[in-house]
């Protein structure tokens, strides 16, 4: 299994390899090979900022040369206006780097600033902010990072790292039951040590559930917000209760109020605008 630092370079690589293919011919036919030169990273809207680290993987793996300058880190509030970083090395580093760098720092940074705004929609609940699985292809780290950056917590990171019986493996696997004992059965022949969720579409399916036991969260999958406080009641604290399907900025505080332990959203990841910036000479 990689490392997230190893997914981090296969991306950067990948990315430079899509963007610059046989060469940056328009920066090669104009800009002498030996020109030094320097530029900032403008913020151009109010957010949180994100994916200052991960910019500096960027320039570093292109040139090791370039030398950055931070003066705004992640996880900070910043204005139209706010310079955030400053870069000095080869004009032709600085013009190639540019493209992948922005389009990583602005969508992290509005996941970051989106998963803030429904942070503090929450303020003074229990209830903390999931994401999902619903992200770009291959950048899934980088996107999961920004979400915690933002102050959200990241649900599992893939298929690998917690069992989540969704309603296509219950009804695959025959009901509740069998699909709960067979996880059970797996985890055992395989040696493994990983959480169970299962995912409940009525109340007939959470009572199999909890007769069933052995698991550790129970989703409520579409469940109206009167229905979510019958089944916060119903659970009565034995199991992580997370509330998931059709859950909007505007209802999300109700579902909270029902006393659930987590809320997951896909609009962190996979319906999100950008944070605007821009990389100019300076």
């Amino acid at each position: 299994m990689y490392s997230v630092n190893e997914l981090e370079d296969k991306l950067i690589d990948l990315a430079f390899a899509e963007d610059i293919g046989d060469g940056d011919h328009t920066t090669l036919c104009c800009i002498p090979e030996d020109a030094m030169g320097k530029s900032h990273l403008l913020i151009k809207e109010d957010g949180i900022l994100a994916g200052v680290e991960v910019a500096k993987r960027v320039f570093a793996r292109f040139d090791s040369t370039m030398q950055v300058e931070v003066f705004i880190n992640d996880g900070a509030h910043v204005k139209k206006g706010d310079i955030a970083m400053v870069v000095t090395g080869k004009v032709r580093s600085l013009l190639q780097t540019e493209r992948l760098m922005l389009n990583i720092m602005q969508r992290m940074s509005g996941i970051a600033t989106m998963t803030a705004k429904y942070v503090e929609r929450l303020k003074g609940t229990k209830t903390r902010v999931l994401d999902t699985r619903k992200t770009t292809p291959g950048m899934r780290m980088l996107e999961k990072q920004a979400v915690k950056i933002g102050g959200g917590v990241n649900h599992r990171i893939g298929l690998f790292d917690m069992i989540l019986l969704k309603d296509n493996h219950v009804d695959f696997a025959g009901g509740i039951a069998n699909a709960i004992n067979r996880c059970h059965d797996y985890l055992k022949a395989k040696n493994l040590d990983l959480k169970i969720e299962i995912e409940v579409r009525n109340f007939d399916e959470l009572r199999q559930a909890m007769e069933c036991g052995g698991i550790n969260r129970i989703m409520l999958d579409n469940f109206s917000v009167e229905d979510t406080k019958k089944a916060v009641e119903i659970v009565n604290g034995q199991y992580e209760i997370e509330s998931s399907g059709g859950i909007t900025f505007d209802t999300i505080r109700d579902y909270a109020e029902c006393g659930v332990d987590f809320v997951s959203v896909g609009a962190l990841t996979h319906s999100v605008k950008g944070l605007d910036m821009s990389f100019k000479a300076c």
